[in-house]
């Protein structure tokens, strides 16, 4: 079942008298419960079908549909609600605030959910048991990312966003929270969204999206998926 869908959906920067058309007539679904890896070279519009999904950004025409919401018809409230109350996010570099403990960085992130994770259980839930009393400085580069995927995590999202979630972390950090990120998919019926560069992480997915110059140049199902244990990093 499709959790979120882009139908013939643009995207257009202007810059100086010029424009960049960032997404070019993009068709794509998003399903629920599955593993979802985004894949493209430096400029291909990764990241602004990330926040078209994440409702950060509005797209220029197109429709984008999300659980039977179009968002392109919201105002800037109904995109603060969509935002608030469907979306986890977890980027690169964590952006956990370094004065706060793990616990009270999860807390933060979902302060505002209805239905919140108690950030001690959220912790748990990405094996951080244990650690709620630590800071940010205290943490590995891997530890600070299960930080930062509990504080999505903790409002109970249907939709987890996750933008180059190992491009900071060494082969076997990286390959311990793909496998986390997996097993959220699997366990919860969660859909993680994974943006990468990283193609050998596309083995693992379910589904499979790989834009080139803001269109889609292939979209495809993986039948096998491999497990994250198999793959090169």
């Amino acid at each position: 079942m499709s959790l979120v869908t882009l139908q013939n959906v643009s995207k257009v920067y202007p810059v100086g008298e010029q424009e960049v058309r960032a997404l070019d007539g993009v068709d794509l679904s998003i399903e629920a419960g599955a593993f979802t890896v985004v894949l493209g070279p430096s400029g291909s519009g990764k990241s602004t079908a990330l926040n078209l999904l994440g409702g950060m950004d509005t797209p220029t025409s197109g429709r984008i549909d999300a659980a039977g919401t179009d968002l392109t018809a919201l105002d800037d409230r109904g995109l603060t609600a969509y935002r608030r109350d469907k979306v986890g996010f977890v980027f690169q570099h964590y952006n956990l605030v370094p004065n706060l403990t793990a616990a009270e960085n999860v807390g933060l992130g979902s302060q505002f959910a209805r239905d919140a994770v108690a950030p001690a259980d959220a912790l748990a839930s990405v094996g951080l048991g244990g650690r709620e009393q630590s800071f940010p400085a205290e943490l590995s580069g891997g530890q600070m990312q299960r930080v930062a995927i509990a504080r999505a995590l903790a409002k109970r999202p249907p939709l987890l966003l996750c933008d180059e979630p190992t491009g900071a972390l060494d082969s076997e950090t990286g390959r311990s929270v793909i496998t986390l990120l997996r097993s959220i998919a699997d366990g919860s019926g969660t859909a993680v969204v994974v943006v990468t560069h990283n193609a050998e992480i596309a083995r693992i997915a379910d589904h499979v999206i790989t834009l080139h110059d803001g269109s889609v140049r292939e979209d495809r199902r993986n039948e096998s998926p491999a497990s994250p244990e198999e793959i090169d990093w």
